[in-house]
């Protein structure tokens, strides 16, 4: 199932121009083997409690999205991002307006945070993974995704865009991977979607969800379940463009085209809690 949604990567930030430049397989029990992997990043989120993220490694995306019609203001620092002091991040998305923050379609009814390492960090290839427990309820929108570092110099969709994860919360046990290019973005993105059996609903529990990315080749996986793998032979003849540096995005969106906005049966806060990610060479 694709992303049926717009750019999402063109928020306002108060990130500067140059930061943001700067065939499914069978499902089976073991991800792809790697030898002699080097970690290239990792992030446990180790500090005191209510401590900010490691600035050099992440940093903080500010503003609405219009693009989605998301309904959420990302803010700066700790409000809505910050250490629990057990080794996890939280982003906490929640209904208020202390800052009188305004929207695209008036003033912003909640919060949240978006972080992203841009002009810090990129890879190209490798395995990206990240562990992490998801927030529930309609409306709420977790992702943990990559876009290209030459974003501002190609735009969006030709910089490309590999979604390792995204949930929407009217599907609570589902999750999705997607890639987006040129000629294949937004609704047309190229991707699938991964069920727990059982019912089982990924905000009952941490979960790894991860890409192993080579040359013309990404397959991803959810707890070490491999459940699509893609190729240029995807693309219906379209450009692969996920042989270049990529960037780390991890955010928490509130409505939008896709999730739809939230309702009487959404509680808040939400919170999509981060134990680890990390980036290891593919070996």
């Amino acid at each position: 199932m694709n992303s049926p949604r717009l750019l999402r990567s063109c928020l306002l930030t108060t990130l500067s121009v140059g930061l943001l430049a700067a065939a499914v397989a069978p499902a089976h029990a073991e991800r792809p083997a790697e030898t002699a992997a080097a970690v290239t990043f990792s992030d446990t989120f180790d500090g005191p409690a209510g401590s900010g993220v490691d600035g050099a490694k992440w940093q903080l995306e500010t503003g609405d999205n219009v693009n989605n019609h998301e309904r959420q203001y990302y803010t700066p620092g700790t409000d809505n991002a910050k250490l629990d002091g057990q080794g996890n991040l939280v982003i906490e998305a929640r209904r208020e307006n202390p800052g009188n923050y305004q929207c695209w379609y008036g003033s912003c009814e909640y919060t949240s945070a978006r972080l992203n390492t841009s002009g810090k960090f990129t890879a190209t290839y490798g395995r990206v993974e990240a562990r992490m427990k998801i927030p529930r309820g309609q409306g709420i929108w977790p992702a943990f995704w990559m876009l290209g570092q030459d974003i501002g110099q190609v735009g969006w969709p030709n910089s490309g865009e590999i979604d390792i994860m995204e949930n929407v919360g009217f599907e609570p046990s589902t999750v999705h991977g997607t890639i987006h290019g040129p000629g294949y973005s937004g609704s047309g993105g190229i991707g699938a979607g991964y069920t727990l059996p059982n019912g089982e609903a990924f905000a009952d529990a941490f979960h790894t969800f991860a890409v192993d990315w080579a040359p013309d080749r990404i397959t991803w996986s959810v707890d070490g379940n491999v459940y699509q793998t893609r190729t240029p032979a995807d693309l219906n003849g379209n450009q692969w463009v996920f042989d270049k540096p990529f960037f780390l995005i991890l955010n928490l969106a509130v409505g939008g085209y896709w999730p739809g906005d939230p309702d009487g049966s959404t509680t808040f806060p939400q919170q999509l809690v981060v134990d680890e990610v990390k980036v290891t060479t593919s070996g």
